[in-house]
């Protein structure tokens, strides 16, 4: 049982699982092995061969399943190498010493494959289990990591996550054109004055999906605070980025949402920017701020690209 919850507990690492059908058969064929060779058949080489060949299938099918970890950080594949080290032990060690194993079983703690196995677990099986050690430790510094740069209400990231993010992508010279979309929720201050602020929330849950379902998985969408959102594209030039805050403007706008009246829409207010070569994330920002406070002024529910908004708001054009 404990080679299998082991390898279960690995599996669901990696949202994969044994079936409880396998369960059932594996540890059925190994305990009726085992009893048949030391009940009806007595042979204590064969139960060995039983007990050390179950539990190497057990973890080559966990070891086949878990494929993936070798393209992982380095404690994964660290684990995933110890972990066929670990596997190919049961195969090689008694398949090498069984001709060590006493017959009578008299003179078994002193033979060739008691020792071997006592050397084999002492290392590889202290090795294996401090490298699941350190992905326990990793994967709980990665999720104290997520919770630090993503927001809980609607689990886009948060201004931290998305400052850390973007100034990595603003620094790749192969992401350019990269373009900024900053959005504005319109009059969100009545909807939680109205309709109260869980409804509000509900309302924020929901463009923050739709804003994360049009924009794409290349795209880095993040709650900036209150009603105000950003989307942060790679490859994307002044025309498809106007594209895509269109696109959002009237996913968010032909939305029904449950918790509001059918007559209530919700509106949203985008400014546009694309990087140039010489612009940081503060500028980046400021520029699409200015082009989304010129939607705001223009009346709502309306997109402005910085290329529009240059010669209305000159402030715009000195970047």
């Amino acid at each position: 049982m404990s080679v299998l919850l082991v390898c279960d507990g690995l599996l669901q690492r990696s949202t994969k699982k044994m079936p409880l059908f396998a369960y059932l058969v594996i540890t059925s064929i190994i305990l009726c092995g085992i009893a048949y060779y030391y009940y009806h058949d007595r042979d204590l080489t064969l139960r060995i061969y039983v007990l050390n060949y179950g539990f190497g299938l057990i973890f080559l099918y966990s070891l086949l399943n878990l494929l993936s970890l070798r393209r992982g950080i380095f404690t994964e594949k660290l684990l995933f190498w110890l972990l066929a080290a670990f596997t190919a032990q049961f195969f090689v060690r008694t398949a090498l010493t069984s001709h060590g194993i006493p017959s009578d079983g008299v003179e078994f703690s002193t033979s060739i494959f008691w020792l071997t196995l006592q050397f084999s677990l002492a290392i590889l099986g202290v090795a294996f289990s401090l490298a699941l050690l350190a992905v326990v430790v990793s994967d709980k510094m990665f999720t104290l990591e997520q919770e630090r740069a993503v927001d809980p209400l609607t689990n886009l990231l948060n201004r931290r996550g998305f400052t850390e993010q973007a100034e990595k992508l603003l620094s790749d010279e192969a992401e350019t054109p990269i373009s900024l979309l900053q959005l504005d929720i319109d009059y969100f201050k009545s909807i939680n004055d109205t309709f109260g602020h869980p409804v509000g929330d509900c309302v924020l849950t929901s463009v923050a999906q739709i804003i994360s379902k049009v924009s794409g998985p290349s795209a880095i969408c993040a709650r900036m605070g209150g009603e105000e959102f950003s989307v942060l594209v790679p490859r994307t030039g002044p025309a498809n980025a106007f594209r895509l805050a269109d696109k959002i403007r009237r996913a968010v706008k032909e939305t029904h949402y449950t918790v509001l009246p059918a007559k209530r829409k919700i509106t949203v207010s985008i400014g546009v920017a694309t990087a140039k070569p010489h612009f940081t994330l503060d500028r980046l920002l400021l520029v699409a701020d200015n082009a989304l406070y010129a939607a705001k002024r223009s009346g709502r529910d309306r997109i402005e690209s910085t290329s529009e908004t240059v010669s209305k708001r000159r402030e715009i054009a000195t970047y």
